[in-house]
């Protein structure tokens, strides 16, 4: 184990356990520090002990670093592996079959870590793909990406993939993809050209959450009846618990949204976040009933909580939804072919 990796496996412990978002932070800045130093500098830091001499790093994320350069796993980190809580009790043989994840975020939009973090986390925890849906240039609230962004973050995902593809490490696909806001009149917010050249797009409702459910029942239909959208997040938009406080569910005409998405062949999220766990039991009950397809993913913005997976599975297990109905337990090729057939 050396220093960066201690740090940076310690803040995805926290993450993952929805610690204070100050004590995750003092670990990952620790581990950025350390990040930009060579190695004959780590050398003369551990031979001196003089972490704490640089800005950034405290008693706490010293003695991480401290031992991590002397080649122990440090005391804090074993800790939390030990006090680490099974995710999703009861969903477990559901999420053995997940393969990947279809909705996550970065530090290019509203997330708090870097592409390279997010996929080499979803990697270590065993996905066989994984998708990076940054926000679009309407939100700008999370720093959507404008259409010149998204091009440049192309870019950068085909770089991951190729490292990937030559680093001898665990083989994993990196997919493109965006959370497109829905507009007010159900259409997306990218360029409709540049939403053709992504591999998965989710589209989700961020304002106006409290129109009318005719109004807001017309605008998801046609967004889940567009060919460029392949998943329909966080349908309800409520949260139920968590630092943002609480927010009641959108009103709309649950059945009509849900059979326009089975028709038209898309997946209705079941968004593993706990502090939205959209959509409702009797929703998901309802989805399943009309034949809708699933995708249960964790809209994660940390790399901790790219394992809060297990949260959707127990969801989807306790109404009886079968693994077949889910997307992200499908193979990447057939992932695609589906994909590639709703026109995204």
């Amino acid at each position: 184990m050396e220093p960066v990796a201690a740090l940076r496996e310690v803040a995805f412990w926290l993450e993952r356990s929805r610690a204070e978002t100050r004590r995750v932070k003092a670990y990952r800045a620790a581990a950025d520090v350390l990040a930009t130093l060579d190695a004959d500098r780590v050398a003369e830091l551990a031979r001196t002990d003089g972490w704490t001499t640089l800005r950034g790093i405290g008693p706490k994320t010293s003695a991480v670093a401290s031992a991590a350069a002397a080649g122990e796993v440090p005391e804090y980190l074993l800790q939390l592996r030990a006090e680490a809580q099974p995710i999703g009790v009861g969903g477990e043989k559901l999420r053995a079959a997940l393969r990947g994840d279809l909705h996550t975020h970065s530090d290019w939009s509203d997330g708090g870590s870097p592409i390279e973090e997010m996929a080499e986390t979803a990697r270590r925890i065993g996905h066989e793909y994984w998708v990076l849906t940054d926000h679009s240039p309407r939100l700008t609230v999370a720093h959507g990406l404008s259409a010149d962004r998204l091009r440049a973050q192309l870019e950068v995902m085909d770089g991951v993939q190729r490292r990937f593809e030559t680093d001898g490490g665990r083989p994993m696909r990196v997919l493109t993809g965006i959370e497109v806001d829905i507009l007010d009149d159900g259409s997306l917010d990218q360029e409709p050209e540049l939403l053709d050249d992504l591999d998965i797009v989710v589209a989700s409702v961020h304002s106006h959450l409290r129109a009318d459910s005719a109004t807001m029942t017309a605008r998801m239909i046609a967004a889940v009846t567009n060919p460029q959208v392949d998943v329909l997040g966080h349908c309800t938009g409520r949260l139920v618990e968590g630092g943002r406080g609480t927010r009641p569910e959108s009103t709309f005409d649950a059945r009509a949204v849900f059979e326009a998405c089975r028709d038209h062949g898309t997946a209705v999220e079941i968004n593993a976040r706990p502090e939205r766990q959209d959509p409702p039991e009797r929703l998901m009950e309802l989805a399943l009933e009309i034949g809708c397809l699933f995708s249960i993913d964790t809209d994660a913005h940390a790399p901790g909580q790219l394992d809060w997976l297990g949260h959707g599975c127990a969801r989807a297990t306790a109404v009886g939804v079968p693994p077949d109905r889910i997307v992200t337990t499908w193979p990447v090729d057939r992932l695609l072919d589906w994909a590639s057939s709703n026109g995204a």
